[in-house]
């Protein structure tokens, strides 16, 4: 039963008709009071999921409360909920993480590392190349070629994708196969970002995943470097073909016949 159903029993309102009833902050007190007084695991996590479908911003230091229980399915559930409010939880996952036991803080670096927001690049760069945990050193490795460089004021946009760059290129070597696996598909979509602004880094990209392809003992990490380069490749080829494609596509003005205004 869904904490709104077990609400709503002397109403008899439709379940899915409660957030057209109640505004989102009723809503958000009801869902984070099922989350606190919930009495066993089971009822834990239906009210963490459902706190997190609701994607109320006001709900995120409850979730982020949920990342430190001993229960990994309501982690799973708080860090889908944290990513999809997206920007409004990263102030907030930032201020509490180092105070956190380590299973939370965990946690809490795969929701940074979903959002792709920039101001987590110090807390993705460090825990991708010193965190001890290799599914925390993976999932902050997969976050760093998500960020959102839109996000970056336009001056400062090239200087922090080499600073990105220059970590995955150590990332990618790392001891663990998944860690290098995350490192190679945010070194491909890294190279496509900055194939136009950022050539030769883009380069350096291209020749240290053929150098993985030709060196790697797990045959999983190069195939996903194979998958890397087609990609790649079917981007340049798409920027070396779009002037061409541009002007074909462009309309060239009818031009009249000598005389042709004339009666």
């Amino acid at each position: 039963m869904s904490t709104t159903e077990g609400l709503s029993y002397n109403w008899q309102i439709p379940n899915d008709s409660w957030q057209m009833i109640m505004n989102n902050s009723d809503l958000a007190q009801i869902l984070i009071r099922a989350v606190k007084e919930a009495d066993s695991s089971d009822r834990l996590l239906d009210a963490v999921q459902e706190l997190a479908a609701a994607g109320i911003e006001e709900s995120v230091p409850t979730l982020i409360a949920a990342l430190g229980y001993n229960n990994p399915g309501a982690a799973v559930a708080a860090v889908d909920g944290l990513i999809a409010i997206g920007e409004a939880a990263v102030p907030s996952l930032l201020e509490l993480i180092d105070d956190y036991n380590y299973s939370a803080r965990a946690w809490a670096i795969r929701a940074l590392a979903g959002i792709g927001d920039v101001r987590a690049l110090d807390t993705l760069l460090e825990a991708a190349k010193n965190d001890f945990s290799l599914s925390v050193r993976r999932a902050a490795s997969r976050g760093l070629g998500t960020l959102h460089w839109q996000q970056l004021p336009a001056e400062k946009v090239e200087s922090v994708q080499t600073q990105v760059l220059e970590a995955l290129l150590v990332i990618s070597q790392d001891p663990e196969w998944i860690v290098r696996y995350a490192a190679v598909t945010s070194l491909e979509t890294l190279a496509i970002a900055i194939a136009v602004t950022l050539p030769e880094q883009a380069s350096r990209i291209t020749n240290q995943l053929q150098q993985i392809l030709d060196t790697d003992a797990d045959v999983g990490v190069r195939t996903r470097v194979k998958f890397a380069q087609q990609k790649i490749q079917q981007q340049q080829h798409q920027e070396m073909f779009a002037p061409k494609r541009k002007l074909e596509n462009t309309e060239v003005p009818e031009i009249p016949h000598r005389g042709g205004g004339r009666r």
